[in-house]
């Protein structure tokens, strides 16, 4: 299994839409979230895959706040979840952040159901819950 990271102006065209494809079948059709989701945000951020063959299996953005960075749309691909790829895919996206934005906070919108699995990583929550896209979340930081 390769892990991939790129900038937007890295991707080829396959991997855009692969990516894309991914995303919009997790966050718009499983979860059932009608958003933009492809966004400007994606043109600023580094994008990151866990990839067996030519099928991407686990997916993660992470985008430069200034102060702050921050990582979203994580998932693993329905086809390869209960493989605790979404461990190694999180570690290799805190190892990407380490390498580029030593010591810098690290601030997500985690869904509330996984607040566990990323306080496994170091996170601690700094809000209430509240709805995105209809959805439970809270904020965490490292």
């Amino acid at each position: 299994m390769d892990y991939h990271v790129k900038k937007f102006s890295e991707l080829t065209t396959k991997e855009l839409f692969d990516i894309a494809k991914l995303r919009i079948k997790v966050f718009v059709v499983e979860q059932n979230c009608a958003y933009q989701e492809l966004d400007e945000l994606d043109e600023q951020a580094w994008h990151t895959w866990l990839q067996e063959d030519n099928e991407i299996v686990g997916y993660t953005r992470i985008i430069d706040k200034g102060e702050t960075v921050t990582f979203g749309r994580v998932l693993v691909n329905p086809d390869y979840r209960r493989k605790n790829l979404g461990k190694k895919l999180l570690e290799e996206t805190l190892n990407v952040i380490a390498g580029n934005y030593l010591d810098r906070p690290i601030i997500i919108s985690a869904q509330a159901h996984l607040t566990e699995f990323y306080g496994a990583f170091g996170f601690k929550q700094t809000s209430d819950i509240y709805l995105e896209d209809d959805i439970p979340h809270i904020q965490m930081r490292k």
